[in-house]
Order: structure tokens, then sequence, then C-alpha cells
């Protein structure tokens, strides 16, 4: 039986704030080549994606009850189609690396499908091109630990949570230093339906169901940065910014 202690969660945050800090997680580059660390254990499956050896992106899922009962060599197997489907867009352009602890699924490709769901699984993996590294599991911790973290219950979490973007905060406090949002604000607040196209939900001034900044140049600036030269933003040019 795996036992989860502190130092095994303190551990694993360590390495998932090293992965998602901004000094370590790279921008993907399409002129290098693509690897996948992929790992599964009992009841989850993990899995990085890098380049050069650095960290780009990282995905951690749990497994249900009828996937939670298969096999080893299975289990490993959904990890790598896990890893595919989450970062298709960035590996069906050239060949990458697969690196298991899963030294039989090295030979994946030289198998014959005896079963349905060989046959069903393998379609995915049609059109890639790829290779398959063994790994040893001492070796491959990132993966590891990103398959071994505790899941919260899906229904627990999807009632417990809410995702809430920091800088609403910044725009509810910056509607204290315009005069025209503190207008609507007053208006709607009396009667929601006074003042057309614009609403108010959870403290937020609404234009057309658009978030209104108000006269706030500083988080516009900021905001606009962040949708057009941030790598989130991508620079996808004026029309997707706007």
């Amino acid at each position: 039986m795996y036992v989860w202690t502190p130092d095994h969660q303190a551990a694993f945050d360590a390495l998932k704030a090293a992965l998602s800090s901004a000094p370590v997680l790279a921008a993907p580059d399409f002129s290098k080549p693509f690897a996948l660390e992929t790992d599964a254990c009992g009841n989850g499956v993990g899995a990085v994606l890098l380049q050069a050896g650095h960290p780009i992106a990282y995905i951690s899922k749990p497994l249900g009850p009828k996937s939670a009962g298969l096999s080893t060599y299975k289990k490993e197997y959904l990890a790598i189609l896990l890893a595919v489907e989450q970062w298709r867009s960035f590996l069906q352009h050239v060949e990458f690396t697969i690196y298991t602890d899963q030294r039989s699924l090295t030979h994946l490709s030289d198998q014959q499908l005896n079963t349905p769901w060989q046959q069903r699984v393998f379609t995915k993996l049609l059109g890639l091109q790829y290779k398959i590294v063994y790994k040893r599991g001492s070796d491959n911790r990132a993966a590891d630990a990103l398959s071994r973290r505790p899941h919260v219950s899906a229904q627990v979490y999807l009632a417990a949570s809410s995702a809430i973007p920091s800088w609403t905060s910044a725009i509810v406090q910056g509607y204290d230093l315009d005069s025209a949002s503190q207008t609507l604000l007053s208006k709607l607040t009396v009667d929601l339906i006074s003042v057309p196209h614009f609403s108010l939900q959870d403290g937020l001034l609404r234009y057309k169901k658009r978030i209104w900044l108000g006269n706030n140049k500083e988080l516009q600036l900021q905001i606009l940065s962040a949708l057009h030269a941030s790598p989130a933003g991508g620079h996808s040019g004026f029309p997707v910014t706007y």
C-alpha cells in the first residue's frame, strides 16, 4: 500500500512550483525535437513535455475505477496516450521521443495487435512519428511524482472551488477612481436594467457581457500586454488581441 506523507507532499509541491514558474518553464521551439516522459501508478498517470531536457508543460490525471484495474502495461500505455492527446499539436509535425519505465513498451511497434483493446488504442498513435525509449523509474522522477500525487474527488472539487482571475479585484478597486464607473454602479445597484447594454455581476461592470475596465489606463495597458505580448498571449496580432 502506498503512503503519501507530508514529506512527499512537500517534495511534490516544490517540483510543481519549479515546473510551473516562469523562469523555469520554457516556451516551445518548433525547430527542436520534443520528448515525453510518462509514468503510471496504481491510481494515476503523469507526463512531462520537454525539449533538450527542459520542461515545457506537465499533466497529471487520476484513473477511474475501470482503468485502475488494468495491468501495469496498460496503465503505462494510457499515460502515453494521455500525453499524446494533450500535446498532439506539438508532436504531429516531426519525430519525437517517448521515455517510459515500462520496458515492454519499447517494442510496441513490433507487437501483434491481438486484442480489441490493443487495436483501439493503437489507432490513436497512427500518423505520428515517434520512438519509445526505456528510462529507469529512478531517472524519471518528474513524471513519477505527477502520477502519484493524490487527486481530490471530482465531485467535491467542482462543488467547493471556482476559478477567479486575480486581476478582477484590481478592476473593482479601479472603479473607485473612475467617476463614470461610479455613476454606472449607482444606477445598476438600484435597478439592474437601468442602463442599456450594461450589467452588474459580482461587483464587476459588464458591457454587452464583456468586462468593463473603466477609465483605468494602467490596468488597460497591463491586460493589453498580457493578451498580446506575453508567452500565453502568443502575440497573435490585432484581430485576436481585440
